[in-house]
């Protein structure tokens, strides 16, 4: 019974998954949180601190000297700039920063327009992807920038201290800005370019899905107290690790609830939204992930939850109101200036039917984002279930209203923290001659509980939508 280790490093903690890759039982799990600065737009971290969580949460499982193969899913988008030695020459700006917002801009604008960037790279720049931050480096860091020897993903970085190689996969890197999607390369007018600069072998080689990145050093092996020589996988990006870690097929539609919400699926081909809602990365099976995001998903219903001194689940239906739960802006709709709203209250309102509003809203705006990866990808299947994971498909409201508002049949699996998972089962790849989405599909991952569909709830659908326009003026 060979062990692999599945590894997340993710925005606040490591998490390390010790799976049986024979059953895919996960047989432990270690976690260790690093620090998060900065005020204002600035989101960063310490590079040094993930490698030392690394260690410290393969330490905690307790099994790290029996493991076969490791690999690494990371946060999407980050930057980690490096001397020559390998070492970070400042923090790590993270995807959540946004001081870059206005370097995105001016990078739409002198490449040819959204449209270009669509059809070239595959996504339409904004403050969260690398390119963005390279050039906000180079406008305000110029030393850094040009000290810098190698720039590299936060899955990239662990990687490389594991098998002593710059390497990365076509998943995370697909949401760098600089690789397109429709080449499966970096993009000479985007690294050419006055704001970027950027010369290609300051970039890791990127690696096919199956492709070992390397085999663990001595050195590292030490340090974080696994077996030497052991492969390591190339890794990828959260998103795409979760993909992986649910055995996903084409057209399989997912929704994640968490404090913002996701809509992504597996695409057989490349997506181009020059709206810049979809950001059409590239998967790590050889396949493409478009996906969507929304800013306010559960924190927005726990939200209005606590100021109406209701529990979570404490909904009344039906109900006429309607709420808008654009307390960050929003995404899709593409509205991010807006501010949340609630209409249609009368003397008769319960609190609890405000609650099933803030749902209802959160819900349409992922629903409306599955309608758009549908349009401009090779299409949601119209019978596949619409699997639902993150904290929030938990809640038993969350699941009645997605089952409503789709009319799909809902799958929710039971497995957790699938980033790691989906690591995991790419190095179990390593070791063998299955695709790491068939090694999921055979350890079972979507296991769990299946809601039947249920007819669409047009009505209040065609509610939202209605009051959506209506204010659209008022919440742009």
């Amino acid at each position: 019974m060979p062990l692999v280790a599945g590894i997340d490093c993710s925005t606040q903690s490591t998490k390390a998954l010790i799976v049986d890759v024979d059953s895919g039982e996960a047989v432990a799990i270690g976690r260790a949180n690093h620090e998060v600065t900065g005020t204002g737009g600035a989101r960063e971290s310490d590079p040094e601190g993930w490698w030392t969580a690394l260690r410290d949460a393969i330490g905690q499982t307790g099994r790290g000297a029996e493991l076969a193969a490791i690999s690494i899913a990371g946060q999407q988008h980050g930057m980690v700039v490096l001397d020559g030695d390998g070492k970070p020459l400042r923090a790590a700006k993270l995807w959540n920063d946004t001081e870059s917002a206005a370097d995105a801009a001016t990078l739409i604008d002198a490449l040819g327009g959204s449209n270009w960037w669509a059809e070239r790279v595959g996504l339409v720049p904004v403050a969260s992807f690398t390119a963005a931050k390279w050039a906000w480096l180079r406008r305000m860091e110029p030393d850094v920038a040009t000290a810098t020897a190698a720039i590299r993903l936060p899955h990239d970085f662990l990687t490389e201290r594991l098998c002593g190689r710059g390497v990365s996969d076509r998943g995370d890197t697909s949401g760098t800005g600089w690789w397109s999607t429709a080449t499966e390369a970096y993009v000479d007018e985007v690294l050419d370019h006055p704001s970027i600069r950027l010369d290609p072998a300051l970039l890791p080689v990127v690696l096919g899905p199956r492709e070992v990145a390397g085999n663990v050093t001595s050195e590292a092996a030490d340090f974080v107290g696994i077996p030497a020589r052991i492969p390591v996988g190339p890794g990828t990006g959260d998103n795409a690790g979760a993909a992986i870690g649910l055995g996903l097929e084409p057209g399989v539609p997912v929704i994640s609830l968490g404090t913002s919400g996701t809509a992504f699926m597996v695409s057989e081909s490349r997506s181009a939204d020059p709206s810049g809602t979809v950001a059409g990365f590239a998967d790590a099976t050889g396949r493409f992930l478009p996906l969507a995001a929304t800013l306010n998903c559960t924190l927005a219903v726990d939200r209005v939850a606590s100021w109406l001194g209701l529990e979570r689940d404490d909904v009344v239906a039906p109900t006429e109101v309607v709420v808008l739960p654009f307390f960050d802006g929003e995404r899709t709709p593409n509205l991010p200036d807006a501010a949340a709203s609630i209409i249609g209250l009368r003397h008769t309102t319960l609190p609890g039917e405000i609650l099933l509003g803030a749902y209802q809203g959160a819900v349409l705006s992922l629903l409306d984002a599955l309608d758009v990866i549908d349009r401009c990808s090779s299409g949601i299947g119209v019978d596949a279930p619409l699997v639902l994971v993150g904290g929030g498909s938990k809640g038993s409201t969350w699941r009645s209203v997605i089952q409503a508002m789709s009319g799909r049949a809902i799958q929710i699996p039971e497995a957790e923290e699938l980033a790691a998972l989906g690591a995991a089962a790419q190095a179990a790849s390593m070791l063998g001659g299955e695709h790491p989405d068939a090694v999921a599909r055979r350890w079972g991952t979507r296991r769990g509980t299946v809601l039947e569909p249920v007819s669409r709830d047009e009505q209040t659908r065609n509610r939202i939508h209605r009051v959506r326009e209506l204010t659209t003026e008022l919440n742009g």
